[in-house]
């Protein structure tokens, strides 16, 4: 439990820099797949991370990602009762896509969707010109799934 508490601390933490303007150097030094990676072997239960080939992006677009996938993180520690949790960034067309799944007890996507959590979620990659979706069914987990639009900017070397 203690553990649980400690995991949860750190990415309050992390989502409370952002606030303050502070990048992960992680994030700005090795890419999006890295620090996302990072943060999930942090995770107190199994998490899995495919990203592979990605490209860089504008800093934005990779901090909007990552603090998405971070908040889906914490959501999943705080809230979902999960034996795992599965995180998938591709980029494909003109576009990158992220999601983020877990197998726990699920929510009233409506109800909650209110939560300022869900909303700074939305609000972030919407920010983009982007869209993002929070399925969910009760014992069957839930799933955060977002595409910010890339085409128009070039990955960054």
């Amino acid at each position: 439990m203690k553990a649980l508490k400690d995991e949860s601390d750190q990415a309050l933490r992390t989502l409370r820099a952002l606030a303050r303007g502070i990048y992960p150097p992680l994030l700005r030094e090795q890419g999006l797949a890295m620090a996302v990676r990072a943060e999930a072997e942090k995770m107190p239960l199994p998490a899995t991370v495919a990203a592979d080939h990605l490209h860089r992006y504008p800093p934005e677009i990779e901090a909007a990602v990552y603090f998405v996938c971070l908040e889906a993180l914490q959501n999943v520690t705080k809230h979902a009762q999960a034996s795992r949790v599965q995180i998938s960034i591709r980029s494909v067309a003109h576009e990158l896509s992220f999601e983020v799944s877990d197998d726990g007890a699920g929510f009233d996507v409506a109800k909650d969707a209110r939560g300022s959590g869900l909303r700074n979620m939305i609000d972030r990659i919407e920010g983009m010109g982007g869209r993002l979706v929070i399925r969910s069914e009760a014992n069957h987990g839930t799933t955060v799934e977002g595409t910010v639009p890339i085409g128009v900017m070039e990955a960054v070397s």
